[in-house]
């Protein structure tokens, strides 16, 4: 498990063995990563899906060599008209890579 670089509360940059922020002594919560292999094809539906869990800090889409293409961020997935050119650049990695890796990143 991985924590956040950085405190939601107050932003002080952390280590990732920290439990809590030694500037606002605010708990950090704990971050789970998953990834997933998809085909292209499948991409922007999946990626839908994960947004509408709600518990998710952050995705990342990579091609099958690692290589990160494009990363969300959660706030993104809060505010429906704010994902949109994130979808439409999925889009365009859809159509130019065969199969990608999801790295999901979801608080406990």
């Amino acid at each position: 498990m991985k924590k956040l670089p950085y405190c939601s509360k107050c932003g002080t940059k952390l280590k990732e063995e920290d439990k809590f922020c030694f500037k606002c002594g605010a708990p950090l919560p704990k971050i789970v990563k998953e990834e997933f292999s998809i085909s292209a094809d499948n991409l922007i539906e999946k990626i839908k899906e994960l947004l509408h869990e709600g518990n998710i800090t952050r995705i990342i889409v990579k091609d099958e060599k690692g290589k990160v293409l494009l990363e969300i961020p959660a706030t993104v997935g809060v505010i429906g008209v704010v994902i949109a050119p994130w979808l439409a650049a999925l889009g365009v990695i859809a159509a130019l890579a065969t199969n990608c890796r999801i790295s999901v990143e979801r608080t406990e």
